[in-house]
């Protein structure tokens, strides 16, 4: 039986930027097998990041693969991408850790995540510790929160 291992936590930074460091995890994980299904390179926060970035996820994909530390994979980063401005580094991480849903199919879409989660432990929802944001959703789901 495979053990599933979680990428390391949305919150934190690789080259100021959060969630980089969390892709890099994802790509090196889920092609070791080690984890399950996750939203990957073409929706949510990864396919933002990679939007943001000016990468295409399959280029990103290529040489994460290759090896290498979370430092060389910046300076890939930054060489094959967009250079983005101190200010909008800033502006990713206050998205990205303040992010809610924004709509009634994004509420529901949450909510329907937290029953998950609830479930998985084995406890009515209304148990589980309040979060608002989809960086504490998945803190909660990966048992960090």
């Amino acid at each position: 039986m495979t053990v599933v291992q979680y990428p390391r936590s949305p919150k934190e930074k690789v080259g100021g930027m959060v969630h980089l460091g969390r892709l890099f995890d994802k790509i090196r994980l889920r092609h070791k097998g080690l984890i399950p299904d996750y939203n990957y390179l073409t929706t949510g926060f990864d396919k933002y990041l990679l939007d943001s970035l000016g990468l295409k996820g399959e280029d990103l994909e290529r040489r994460v693969l290759q090896g290498g530390t979370d430092e060389e994979l910046l300076t890939w980063v930054k060489a094959n991408g967009k250079a983005l401005s101190e200010a909008e580094i800033r502006m990713w991480n206050m998205k990205v850790l303040t992010g809610e849903p924004k709509d009634d199919a994004a509420r529901e879409r949450f909510n329907a995540r937290l029953v998950d989660i609830a479930a998985k432990r084995g406890m009515p929802v209304d148990i589980l510790p309040k979060v608002t944001t989809w960086v504490d959703a998945i803190e909660l789901d990966e048992g960090r929160l």
